[in-house]
């Protein structure tokens, strides 16, 4: 294995899964002892999780109703 001039390296896919490094995920390198570590720092946010952190706050902003009178219009409460 070889690292290219930009500093690249490519990790196997079997230590990539079985390390749990997935793609986005965020990883850093520690020198300990002569020697170089990859560590996992947090694996990557779900789609629904970042679906979720994209709509966080954005009804306040869009709507004059309390979460109480929004449940009873998505329940079909009049």
């Amino acid at each position: 294995m070889r690292i290219t001039s930009k500093g690249q390296v490519t990790i196997p896919q079997e230590i990539r899964e079985n390390a749990g490094f997935l793609p986005g995920s965020e990883v850093r390198f520690v020198h300990r002892n002569g020697r170089v570590f990859l560590e996992l720092v947090s694996k990557p946010a779900t789609r629904g999780q970042r679906l979720v952190a994209a709509l966080r706050g954005s009804l306040k902003k869009h709507t004059r109703f309390t979460t109480d009178e929004l449940l009873a219009l998505t329940r079909g409460e009049n």
